[in-house]
C-alpha cells in the first residue's frame, strides 16, 4: 500500500465535540490505527480479559457502529488530499490484513 500522509477523522457517535483525527505516515498505519481503536474498544468493554481476539466481521460490524470515519490521503502529485469513505477503509484493512495473515 501506499506511503502517502494519511489523515483518519473519526466521529464515534452523533455528539460533535467527539470528533478526532489521527494522521499518519501511511495508509497501512493508518489502517493498523483503526485497528487499535477496535481494540481498544475491546479493552475497555472487556476490562478483566488478559487476551482479545476478533474476527474481521467484528472488526468491520464495529467500523459500521461509527457515526462517521474517513481518510484523506496525501495525492502523489502534491496538490491535494483524496477523500475515501468507510468501504474504502474495510476494503484497505481486509487487504492489509490478509496480507499479514499470509506471512508477507
Amino acid at each position: 500500500m501506499s506511503t502517502a500522509h494519511t489523515i483518519l477523522l473519526v466521529q464515534p457517535d452523533k455528539k460533535a465535540e467527539g470528533r478526532t483525527y489521527s494522521d499518519y505516515q501511511s495508509i497501512n498505519d493508518c489502517m493498523e490505527g483503526v485497528c487499535r481503536i477496535y481494540e481498544e474498544h475491546l479493552k475497555k468493554s472487556n476490562p478483566t480479559s488478559n487476551q482479545i481476539t476478533y474476527d474481521i466481521a467484528q472488526l468491520f460490524d464495529f467500523i459500521d457502529d461509527i457515526n462517521d470515519i474517513a481518510c484523506f490521503v496525501y495525492k502523489s502529485d502534491g496538490s491535494s488530499y483524496k477523500p475515501y469513505n468507510r468501504e474504502w477503509i474495510k476494503e484497505k484493512i481486509y487487504t492489509l490484513l490478509k496480507k499479514q495473515a499470509s506471512g508477507n
